[in-house]
């Protein structure tokens, strides 16, 4: 079992076992596969150093100490050799050849009596100098023995470590494979940026290393994307491209999938599959029967009457039509010709719906776009069969007008009133043992 904070960009995986033999898992997924730097590794560097520094001044400090310190025994053994005499002589048993002058020096030793004390201090002190330098040596063993225990490697080394680690709980994440939603995270913003409406994502599809992110601001008649190179760069608004669409949009239903943007064609039922490397629209088609230009939005409105989806298993396409009285139609797309491969029916009505996503082959509904909403419904394509769930939802901003999940992140990306926010899902796992039918 693993701990660790999502702020930290870690995951968090918890197993226990049921009565009936099969082990039960829980995944929680970070917004990003972004490594978080080891902190403590850099920090224990810099008080190495710092106690090295300390140990070096210390042993240059001994040294002048030492030195001074014989001067101040010799003087010591003098003064009281000095006294010793002029005590004697002052006895009759030692005599003293400078008579006139020993009341003068014995004035003088007197003045210099005080000054017994100050060298027994100073030789105090030379005696803490020294236990100061045996504590300044433990300590730097003492640290150089944690570094030892963290693996004796160096920053750079050790954050290699760590990305590898990340790795490894990323590929952990993927055998897990899919679950069923049991719970949202509180809300991570990452930018305040444009205007009320809007959509951005990542690509769905790419590998971990591919990083980009892709804004696309406004809910209709809109042709500018913006691509930035990483999240860092999104966040900063730094180091991007822009690609004019051919067609304008509608609604902020798009999902980035294999290199390629699928949107909805303003005021047509027409799905776009637009290839961003060769800026140039690979295939369009129409769905059949599917409403537009507000027929059947969500309930926010906003030309949201087709919204595009990737989950594990493909492309997906939520909207409605006429014939099924308006009530929430998900269809699977072939993502290289468009073409519907199969549809169900949910039976939830549309315009009653604040968003959607799907994970899983699962659609999740939200009961609202505003304040309050929670994940209220989820249909399941592999049985056809749908029910009400209870999932807390925080809607920080009380305005959701994009929400879309990403299976390669296993996040939940929004547009909530003009703010770019991410969630992290819990997925709830029932994993076979062997031997298990």
């Amino acid at each position: 079992t693993l701990f660790q904070s999502p702020e930290e960009g870690w995951q968090l995986y918890t197993s226990a076992q049921a009565p009936d033999g099969k082990c039960i898992c829980t995944a929680v997924i970070p917004a990003q596969s972004t490594c978080a730097r080891d902190g403590r590794s850099r920090e224990l560097r810099q008080l190495m150093e710092k106690v090295q520094n300390v140990s070096q001044s210390m042993e240059v400090l001994e040294l002048r100490t030492y030195r001074d310190l014989q001067y101040v025994r010799s003087m010591e053994t003098l003064m009281r050799s000095l006294d010793a005499r002029l005590r004697a002589a002052d006895g009759g048993s030692d005599p003293w050849p400078f008579s006139p002058g020993k009341q003068e020096l014995k004035d003088r030793m007197t003045e210099l009596l005080p000054l017994s004390s100050v060298l027994e201090q100073y030789k105090a002190d030379t005696r803490t100098i020294v236990r100061l330098r045996e504590e300044v040596r433990n300590l730097s063993g003492n640290l150089a023995a944690i570094q030892e225990e963290m693996g004796a490697y160096g920053y750079e080394d050790l954050q290699q470590r760590v990305m590898a680690l990340e790795a490894r709980l990323h590929a952990c994440a993927q055998k897990l494979g899919c679950g069923k939603l049991t719970g949202v995270s509180n809300p991570i913003t990452i930018r305040a940026m444009g205007s009320r409406f809007g959509s951005w994502m990542t690509d769905t599809m790419a590998p971990s290393a591919d990083s980009r992110v892709w804004y696309m601001d406004g809910y209709y008649k809109g042709r500018r994307v913006l691509e930035f190179r990483t999240l860092g760069d999104f966040i900063k608004g730094q180091n991007f491209i822009q690609h004019l669409l051919p067609q304008p949009w509608a609604g902020t239903g798009h999902v980035v999938y294999n290199g390629s943007l699928f949107y909805n064609k303003y005021q047509s039922n027409v799905v776009v599959k637009y290839h961003f490397r060769s800026r140039s629209v690979l295939v369009q088609r129409s769905l059949p029967g599917a409403g537009y230009n507000n027929t059947f939005p969500y309930s926010w409105g906003g030309f949201s009457d087709m919204d595009f989806m990737v989950d594990e298993s493909g492309l997906w396409a939520v909207y409605t039509t006429n014939q099924n009285a308006g009530n929430i139609v998900v269809s699977r797309l072939d993502p290289h010709t468009l073409e519907v491969v199969r549809s169900w029916d949910t039976g939830y009505p549309k315009r009653s719906a604040g968003e959607a996503f799907m994970i899983c082959g699962v659609l999740y509904v939200t009961n609202s776009h505003l304040a309050g909403a929670k994940v209220y419904f989820a249909y399941f394509t592999n049985t056809s069969s749908y029910e009400y769930t209870d999932v807390p939802f925080h809607n920080q901003y009380s305005h959701i007008s994009m929400l879309d999940y990403n299976p390669r992140e296993r996040a939940l990306y929004t547009w909530n009133n003009g703010h770019q926010v991410l969630y992290n899902v819990t997925l709830f796992h029932v994993i076979s043992t062997a031997g298990d039918p």
